[in-house]
Parts: C-alpha cells; structure tokens; sequence
C-alpha cells in the first residue's frame, strides 16, 4: 500500500505504509529528532487500479474520504532535494484515521475540519471538495500507478511547525497532545512525546 502525496506545489511523492497511523496512537519521538512540522491533509482510498487515469474518469478510481495530518521530521526538511523524502518516512507520521467519511459530506461549506495543538486551534478549513481529489488522481497517476487499497493524500497548507523537543517552544513537559475534529466530531486524538 502507498500514501501518495500532492504537495502544496503540485509535485507528487509517496510515504511508506509504515508511516501510515490510524489507531490514536501516540508518537514517541526518535533521540534524533528534535522537532515535527505538520500539514493538513484531505485524502481518499483508492478503490480501482489504474494508470494514466483521465481527470473525466478519477471519481470512479476512489471510495471513501476524510481529513488527516502528515507529520515531517523537523530536522531533516532542509529544504534539500531528498527533504520530503528523508522527513516523511519516520513510522506512525501520516495521521489518516478511519472511518472516512461518504463523498457527499466533504463538499458541504458548513462542513469544517480543524486541528488543535494542546486545546488550541491551529488550523480551519471548510473548502474540501472532491474535485480536488479526483485532480490529484488524475496528476498523480501519471507518475504512479494506483492500486485497491492506496491511500492519496492532498496537502492544504504548506508544513509548518507543530511540535519541538526545546523547552523554548512554549512546553515545559516535552508532550503535545494533537486533536483533530470534522463538524465538531472528533477524528484523532494522540500525544507527541519527546
């Protein structure tokens, strides 16, 4: 199984199934990372093969919907050629929980996914459609091939800073706890532990 991801920029790149995280559970921070940026993220699961899948045809490639994080290692997205690649393969980062939500409900403006950083909120968003994934589906496979079982994941913000091992950051206890909600319901909850 791959998680492909459409950058911000529009380039394509896939995370490793070991990275996929689903469960709430928390994130024990490796001795070499001292700090963790995140991106919002709408994805989908990939439910028919194919290649080279026309815009016109991508609603048929996919099922089911929702709203997650990516977490990338703060210490190694240098702005380097292999930066996402080296930052995005740490295990439990790609936050995409289950259950995922009917096409339908993505669409609707009063629908809005949120991110919380310690009880604050540090990201909104109401503007998902599934337009933007059958985009992605479409300008991805031309690169990959999508198999059952893919997830495909659409970056809605640029990675910024989430988390940071420094007391400087504002969190004597070197623990985060992280929430994620969709009309208000919840999505994930789990802790970052330095």
């Amino acid at each position: 199984m791959n998680i492909i991801v459409k950058t911000t920029g529009g380039r394509c790149y896939c995370r490793p199934d070991t990275s996929w995280e689903r469960e709430d559970k928390d994130l024990f921070s490796p001795d070499s990372v001292n700090s963790f940026l995140y991106t919002p993220v709408l994805f989908a699961r990939i439910s028919k093969a194919g290649k080279c899948v026309g815009r016109k045809f991508a609603g048929r490639y996919y099922d089911y919907v929702g709203y997650g994080m990516l977490l990338y290692a703060g210490d190694l997205f240098d702005g380097s050629p292999a930066a996402y690649a080296s930052a995005s393969c740490i295990d439990h980062t790609s936050v995409l929980p289950f259950p995922i939500h009917n096409l339908l409900t993505s669409g609707e403006a009063s629908n809005r996914f949120a991110i919380y950083k310690d009880g604050s909120e540090i990201f909104t968003y109401s503007q998902g459609s599934t337009d933007m994934i059958e985009c992605a589906i479409s300008e991805t496979s031309a690169l990959v091939s999508l198999r059952i079982g893919d997830m495909i994941a659409v970056e809605l913000a640029d990675p910024e800073m989430l988390a940071c091992r420094s007391m400087n950051a504002g969190n004597s206890t070197g623990k985060y706890e992280i929430r994620g909600t969709f009309c208000e319901n919840g999505l994930f909850c789990f802790n970052i532990i330095f």
